[in-house]
């Protein structure tokens, strides 16, 4: 049902096991979702972070995002800020009234700081430094 939540209980009326009469009882189902390592709900809506290089960040681009229907791409705009999100329509979860209808998918892009740099992609980052001053 709509808003049942980790630890929520559901009544199914007439569905338990027989009394002492014949009559069955009632059944009571304790409801526990475990987290998901990609995606956090939010009603019909999914939250997801994503890790983008900076050079797609700062000078824009493509990236291919994981949707529970498949992969998509999404379009990251140059200069990009760390945590800005992206919505992508109709990319979450199906709604349990209608299931043609499906929430979103809230994208937040993490910068991904590149490692183990060479020297001269140091020297070009000091350069950049520079020029900034």
């Amino acid at each position: 049902p709509p808003g049942v939540q980790t630890g929520s209980r559901v009544r199914v009326a007439g569905e338990g096991e027989p009394g002492r009469d014949g009559s069955r009882g009632d059944l009571y189902l304790i409801i526990n979702v475990r987290p998901h390592p990609t995606y956090q709900r939010d009603g019909n809506n999914l939250r997801m972070r994503l890790p983008v290089d900076l050079y797609t960040l700062i000078l824009g681009g493509e990236v291919v995002v994981p949707t529970l229907k498949g992969r998509v791409s999404l379009k990251i705009p140059a200069e990009t800020r760390s945590g800005q999100t992206f919505r992508l329509r109709g990319q979450g979860m199906p709604s349990l009234r209608n299931s043609s209808e499906y929430g979103d998918l809230i994208v937040e892009v993490q910068p991904v700081i590149p490692q183990k740099l060479n020297e001269r992609e140091k020297e070009l980052f000091r350069e950049l430094a520079e020029l900034r001053k």
